[in-house]
């Protein structure tokens, strides 16, 4: 194995800092196979050159199953259950992924359009008129992307609080200890338990319904990855775009221009969410390791049979030999294969979903908000910390 030496490296590198990449991560990219070592399990090698990420990512000889029977190396302290899809190989992960994905067809999306931007508008005019400053994270991002993935899966709105905060632990780092991330994912699992049994009762047009008639019908769902299955849409359905709306908003408006550009020309919209997910990191770091079943030859070097890899999506996206002007916000950028939503074949099921609201989310806004900027220096606005994913804690804008 070819490496910078045989002492891992901490990692993450450094603090987030806001949507900025520690510029290491370009040095290591450059360079052969890293290894690193993250807060909890097994070291591991940092791939993130383009081609070698895709290749862990959708390879079979890179098993997610393998992580979770291992220590895997993490950033958080508890460990994934096997019954969540996020932990499978194929055949459970296809046969998971193919029950869900009749919920994310282009017809059920499509269908949900109006209602989100219907969602979308009311809550703009109802900050437009409460009057600046506002924060466009709690009057606007948390309520639109809430409505929507309650909606899809059948959560009631009202108790969107309480799984904001069990979500939120699950994803925390540091900002919570590990007894009280176990006590708030105990806390969704046995919610999540409590609305199928409800479900089972009183069914309904929506997908927690079709996992217990999947379950109870057909015998395709044990009862653990039916709880686990919900969970994870819950947390994964409203955790990363409640912070990428924020995120692209603040992305548009440090860039002079980029805001009036969309204003102008709305039309831009399809191209600019593209450009931002590519763009635009989600996480301060990467975890969901994989295991090599044999030896595989990466760009960056070999790496063994039973060793831990760790593919950087955001360094990926960021790869010269495939992005032209890599660190650039090129908002009509034409050839733009990012891996913002994954790859291969744990590709992001609401992907699509996630697009529609964020288009839906700028289309309204440069609407109706043609002037929107910080109402606090940028310096000031306040970031995440202790957790997985990075965000605003608030976005305080007038207009």
């Amino acid at each position: 194995m070819t490496t910078t030496g045989s002492t891992a490296r901490p990692y993450p590198f450094s603090p987030p800092d806001r949507l900025n990449l520690d510029p290491a991560y370009a040095e290591v990219r450059d360079g052969p196979l890293v290894r690193v070592r993250l807060a909890y399990g097994d070291d591991a090698w940092l791939v993130t050159r383009y081609q070698d990420v895709k290749t862990v990512l959708s390879d079979l000889r890179f098993s997610r199953a393998a992580a979770v029977r291992s220590d895997e190396p993490r950033a958080r302290p508890l460990r994934m259950r096997p019954d969540v899809i996020l932990s499978m190989d194929p055949p459970d992960h296809t046969r998971l992924r193919r029950l869900v994905a009749k919920a994310f067809t282009a017809r059920r999306v499509a269908a949900l359009h109006p209602r989100t931007e219907g969602i979308a508008d009311r809550l703009v005019g109802e900050m437009l008129a409460a009057g600046a400053p506002a924060d466009l994270v709690e009057r606007f991002s948390v309520p639109l992307v809430i409505a929507v993935i309650c909606e899809l899966l059948g959560v009631p709105f009202e108790d969107r609080s309480r799984f904001r905060v069990w979500c939120e632990a699950i994803v925390a780092t540091t900002a919570y200890t590990p007894g009280e991330v176990q006590e708030h994912t105990d806390a969704l699992r046995a919610y999540v338990a409590e609305l199928i049994e409800l479900r089972r009762a009183e069914p309904a047009d929506d997908l927690i319904t079709g996992f217990v008639e999947a379950r109870d019908d057909h015998d395709r769902l044990s009862e653990a990855e039916m709880v686990s299955l919900a969970m994870t849409l819950l947390i994964t359905g409203q955790g990363a775009t409640v912070s990428q709306i924020p995120n692209f908003v603040y992305a548009l408006l440090i860039r002079e221009g980029a805001w009036a550009r969309l204003v102008a020309d709305p039309d831009l919209i399809p191209a600019a969410v593209e450009e931002l997910t590519r763009h635009v990191p989600l996480g301060e770091a990467s975890d969901m390791a994989r295991y090599a079943l044999e030896d595989v030859e990466l760009s960056g070097g070999t790496v063994r049979a039973g060793e831990a890899v760790i593919p950087f999506i955001s360094v990926a996206n960021r790869d010269p030999a495939v992005f032209d002007d890599p660190e650039e916000v090129v908002l009509d950028r034409e050839y733009n294969p990012h891996l913002g939503f994954s790859h291969g074949v744990h590709h992001c099921l609401g992907a699509q979903l996630a697009r529609q609201e964020l288009r839906v989310a700028l289309r309204v806004l440069t609407r109706r908000c043609p002037r929107l900027r910080f109402a606090v220096p940028e310096p000031e606005l306040p970031w995440k910390t202790g957790s997985l994913a990075r965000g605003l804690t608030a976005l305080p804008v007038s207009w």
